[in-house]
C-alpha cells in the first residue's frame, strides 16, 4: 500500500503543488488524469524517490520514504519499483537485450527477459538496435525493462504519449495485463484509456483536503 499525507512540492519559480491525501491499494491499477502542470509526473517522481517533497509523508508498505537518505531511496527504487519514463530513457545505439541487461549492473536478474518480450510481442526484436524500432516497439522495450525485475510497484509516466491511439491502447492493454497483482500507477492525458484501470484519479481536483480511492 502507498499512502500520501499532507504532501507538498515547491519549485524554483515559487509555484507549489499541494496534494490531497491518497491511498493506493496493493494489487490495484490507477490512472492519473489532468492538465499539464497539475502535478501528475511530480507525484510519480516523489513516490519513486527521484524528487523530495517540501513537507508531508509518502509511506510504502509502512516505510516512510521521506525519512530515507537519497542512497536508500535509490536502493528501494531499484528493488521494488519499475519506472516507465515518458521519454523511454533507452540507449538507442544498443540492442533491446542490451538495454535490459544493463540492469545487471544494479544486481537485477534479467533471466525473465525472453518471456516478457514474448508477452509484449517483441521477442523477435531482441537483437535489434533500439534506433531501428518504431515508437510502439520502443515503448514495449521500456515496459519490459521496467518489469523484468518483478517489481511490486510499477510507475508509468505517459506510457502512450508518443503513440497514436490504436498503438497506445494496445500498449495499455498489455501493460495492465502484465501488471495484474501489482500496484500500477500510470499518468495519461487520454481519458479513453481509463477503462483499462481499476481506479481513475482526476488530478485537477487534487488540491487541499483529503482524497481517498
Amino acid at each position: 500500500m502507498i499512502s500520501i499525507k499532507n504532501l507538498s512540492k515547491k519549485f524554483k519559480n515559487e509555484t507549489a503543488i499541494d496534494y490531497k491525501d491518497i491511498t493506493f491499494e496493493s494489487g490495484k491499477s490507477y490512472v492519473l488524469l489532468g492538465a499539464s502542470g497539475c502535478g501528475k509526473s511530480t507525484l510519480l517522481n516523489m513516490i519513486a524517490g527521484i524528487l523530495s517533497p517540501e513537507k508531508g509523508e509518502i509511506t510504502i508498505d509502512g516505510q516512510n520514504m521521506c525519512a530515507l537518505s537519497q542512497k536508500e531511496k535509490d536502493l528501494f527504487r531499484i528493488k521494488k519499483i519499475g519506472y516507465i519514463f515518458q521519454d523511454f530513457k533507452l540507449i538507442t545505439d544498443m540492442t533491446v537485450m542490451d538495454n535490459i541487461n544493463i540492469l545487471k549492473l544494479e544486481g537485477v536478474d534479467t533471466s525473465r527477459a525472453d518471456d516478457i518480450l514474448a508477452s509484449l510481442d517483441i521477442l523477435d526484436k531482441k537483437n535489434k538496435k533500439v534506433k531501428n524500432l518504431s515508437g510502439g516497439e520502443r515503448q514495449r522495450v521500456a515496459i519490459a525493462r521496467a518489469i523484468v525485475k518483478s517489481p511490486e510497484i510499477i510507475l508509468a509516466d505517459e506510457p502512450t504519449g508518443n503513440l497514436n491511439f490504436t498503438i497506445g491502447e494496445a500498449v495499455i492493454r498489455q501493460l495492465t495485463n502484465i501488471a495484474k497483482g501489482k500496484t500500477l500507477i500510470a499518468v495519461t492525458h487520454d481519458d479513453r484509456l481509463c477503462k483499462y484501470f481499476d481506479h481513475v484519479i482526476d488530478m485537477n481536483d487534487m488540491t487541499g483536503g483529503r482524497y481517498d480511492v
